[in-house]
This record gives structure tokens, C-alpha cells and sequence, in this order.
């Protein structure tokens, strides 16, 4: 299923170009009595529409041993109902030129349609009667539980890479919800039950948990007026609003070595928990900025110094995830160079990171700025794009109001609060190295 990375998300809202007081999306909101808040974003320059509904449940949802319910969940949802059988959900939208899928992360669900607003209508229909009457039964449980699984296999563990980085991120995370795989493990996939699929909709899938947002040629009062129409029946449930993540273990610093014989090459990775939106706003508009100079891009000053001037990488990149209900991720990987071994690099990387840090002042702060404006004028353009920007900031609680005046709040961010949040980082964030090498044939 279609996943989008949050970070790239949030990132993409802090490109957008200067414009004194104007909003980056001009959207518009309201709620339902039923409690679904529903988000449109006018675009009239093309007769498209993207319909998503996002719901506030995902992998830290999950009861303990229940790993990968709401991953399967996603998988039965489309199944069917009463009123739509079985496969009959993406044939009927395919028939009508739509485009149709759904994502699970560990913070939430979202399931999308993109299409002609002349059948906007049929995917708010469909939407809307799987959300609180989807049929689920034994044979649509262990045919979509079978998928799961090899999905599991086939892209965890038969893949070494990933499933070096899910037991890097599982140190990270300890106890921590975060540490869960989103896929589940095998055996709590093949240990799950109907009973648990059940038990997870009927909490977690109602207009009270979801987001409606409603992205292209369509207006507030057409938006009201269908919004109230195909959800505004839908009963409420009684959720938790206020969920217990736990901490993180402050003073972790970790190193972890792991040897797969599948592995050619070297890598290395260094995962933070960082601040998130959630966690301290301004810190995480600074590493955003951080994280865009550090290492995302060719032009970027550990690319420069490891990769082109040194020699001593074949390649650096980092992500930051500041998008989540609870911590983010920063996260640093690299590839030796030949003949450079893994604490080789560790050390470069570690100088590299100093070295940027000393180099970091007014001018660059404001060049890395302007790169991240630069090149995204279309993205208020692109009703696709703004679905996904605005629902996913909305879905881990960031008001409407504070989406649309992102570039503000990144061009309010001085250079010293960017170098402070990153030495903060760098000094006291939790932190686990992670060093992957093929196993010795001679042992």
C-alpha cells in the first residue's frame, strides 16, 4: 500500500515561497456532530478531486502481542460491506477512472481516492460505509492475514537492510510504542484473530477518530453539504483521546554490530529521538532547517565533505521525522568508500558534523532556507500534495491555522536556535549506532 514518509511532509510545508500574510493553502474546516472534522482545500484550476480520510490509530494503537492489526485492518477494509461486496470496492472506483489505497505508519491510517469531482460523490459514498459497516468474517481474515504475512516476509526479513534498520530502531525506541514494527512480527501476524480485527475497528474507525480532507475543485459549502450527507450519519465511538506513550530512555547511547551474510557492504546508520511538532514546535522547525543543511542533497555539508571533497563516503544522506504524535526521528546513514571501515566513517562522520556545526552562521542559515523555498511554488497547485501535507500534520493534532503559515514560522527561526537544537541534540537526545557488515565466511 502507498506510504508517504511524514518528514518529507513536513519539510515540503516549509517550502513554500514568500508571501507576506498569505495563507499557504487558504483551507477551510469544520466539524460534524458526529465529531468528524473535515478539512478542504480549494483548487479550481483542474476538475480533480483528492478524498482522504485519515483516522488517528495506527501501530502504537496496538495492544501489546497484537503486532500488525492495524496494518491487516487496512488490508480487510477492503473487503466489502453490506451494500458493497468484496472486490467490488476498487473495481467500481477503477470503472470510474479513480485511483484508490490506503497507508498504515505507526501514528495513523489513510485511506485515498483520486478522481473527476463528477464522481466525487460515489468515493464518499463508498468511504464513508466502510467506516462503521465493513463485513468482516473468517475466510476474508486469513486470506488478507496470508497476504500480510508474506508481505512481512518479503519485504523485511528476506530483505537484510530492513530488517537491520527495524532492530536499530527497536533499540531506539526500548519500550517505547515506536519500537513496534509496523508490519508486526510473524508470529504475532499468524497469532492475530478475527476477535482482534473487530476489536480494533469498532475503537478506532468512526468520525470522531478521523479527518475528512477534501483536496481540489470543490468549495466549503459543496464540501458541507456532502460531509454531512454520507458521513453525518455515522455514529460515534467512545476512544481514549489522550494516549500514555511513555519515555524514552534519556541517557541511551548505544552501538550495535550486526553481521548478515547476504550483505556485500558496509553502512552505518545513527538514529536520534528527537523533538517532534508535538514534543517542542521550535525545535523542530530548527532541526528541520538542521536536517536540510547537515545532509539532504548533493549540496548539503556532509555530502560535500564526506562524499565529494574526502572521498571517504559513497553516499550520506539524513532524515528528520517531526511529524508524529509523540517523539520524531532524526536519523544519519552513510556508505564507506572503499577500503574505509565502518568506525572509520563513524569518526569522519562524527568531524564532519563538528566541522558544519563551527562553518554554521546567519548567511548559511538563510541559503538553506531559501533551498528549501526554492523549486516548490507548485505545491499550493497540487491538490494531491496538499492532501497529504495538510492531513497528515492535522492527524497528529497541528491546527489548520499553524499549517498555513509554515513558511513563517521557518523564517522566524534564527540560525542560534538551529545550532542550539542541534547541539542538544547531538549531546542529549537518545541516540543507537548502527553498523551493518556481511558476515565473515571464514568463521
Amino acid at each position: 500500500m502507498r506510504k508517504k514518509c511524514a518528514y518529507m511532509l513536513f519539510l515540503l510545508l516549509l517550502a513554500f515561497p514568500d508571501v507576506t500574510q498569505a495563507k499557504l493553502f487558504d483551507g477551510k474546516e469544520f466539524s460534524l456532530d458526529n465529531g468528524l472534522k473535515v478539512i478542504v482545500l480549494p483548487n479550481k484550476r483542474v476538475p480533480i478531486v483528492k478524498h482522504m480520510v485519515w483516522y488517528k490509530a495506527g501501530a502504537v494503537d496496538e495492544p501489546l502481542g497484537k503486532g500488525g492489526i492495524a496494518h491487516l485492518l487496512e488490508h480487510l477494509m477492503f473487503r466489502g460491506t453490506d451494500k458493497v461486496s468484496g472486490a467490488d470496492f476498487n473495481a467500481v472506483l477503477e470503472e470510474n477512472g479513480a485511483e484508490s489505497n490506503a497507508f498504515t505508519s505507526a501514528d495513523m491510517t489513510a485511506y485515498h481516492q483520486f478522481l473527476d469531482r463528477s464522481r466525487l460523490e460515489l468515493a464518499m459514498f463508498l468511504e464513508a460505509d466502510r467506516m462503521r459497516n465493513i463485513n468482516l468474517n473468517e475466510q476474508a481474515f486469513e486470506t488478507e492475514r496470508k497476504i500480510v504475512f508474506e508481505e512481512r516476509k518479503q519485504r523485511v526479513d528476506n530483505n537484510p537492510v530492513a530488517r537491520f534498520a527495524e532492530t536499530v530502531n527497536k533499540l531506539l525506541w526500548q519500550d517505547h510504542p515506536y519500537g513496534r514494527p509496523v508490519s508486526g512480527t510473524e508470529p504475532e501476524i499468524l497469532a492475530l484473530k478475527l476477535e482482534d480485527a473487530r476489536d480494533f475497528y469498532d475503537k478506532y474507525y468512526a468520525p470522531n477518530n478521523a479527518i475528512l480532507v477534501l483536496s481540489g475543485d470543490i468549495d466549503e459549502t459543496e464540501a458541507k453539504k456532502l460531509a454531512e450527507k454520507y458521513y453525518g450519519n455515522l455514529e460515534a465511538s467512545k476512544i481514549e483521546t489522550n494516549k500514555e506513550f511513555g519515555e524514552v530512555y534519556t541517557s541511551q547511547k548505544t552501538v550495535v554490530e550486526i553481521s548478515m551474510p547476504e550483505i556485500k557492504g558496509v553502512r552505518v546508520v545513527k538514529f536520534f529521538a528527537a523533538p517532534s511538532y508535538n514534543k517542542n514546535k521550535e525545535d523542530a522547525y530548527a532541526l528541520s532547517i538542521w536536517s536540510k543543511y547537515l545532509g539532504e542533497g548533493e549540496t548539503s555539508a556532509l555530502y560535500k565533505k564526506l562524499v565529494l571533497r574526502d572521498k571517504k563516503a559513497l553516499a550520506v544522506t539524513v532524515d528528520y521525522d517531526p511529524a508524529a504524535r509523540d517523539y520524531g526521528r532524526f536519523a544519519i546513514s552513510a556508505i564507506p568508500a572503499p577500503g574505509v571501515s565502518a568506525d572509520e566513517l563513524l569518526k569522519d562522520l562524527e568531524n564532519a558534523w563538528d566541522e558544519a556545526f563551527a562553518e554554521f552562521n546567519e548567511t548559511k542559515a538563510k541559503k538553506t532556507k531559501q533551498k528549501m523555498l526554492a523549486g516548490l511554488i507548485y505545491l499550493r497547485d497540487n491538490p494531491e500534495d496538499a492532501a497529504y501535507i495538510v492531513g497528515q500534520l492535522a492527524v497528529i493534532g497541528m491546527p489548520l491555522a499553524e499549517i498555513e503559515i509554515q513558511d513563517e514560522k521557518i523564517k522566524e527561526t534564527d540560525y542560534q536556535s538551529i545550532l542550539k537544537a542541534a547541539d542538544n541534540l547531538k549531546r542529549q537526545a537518545p541516540m543507537v549506532i548502527g553498523i551493518l557488515k556481511p558476515e565473515d565466511k571464514l568463521k
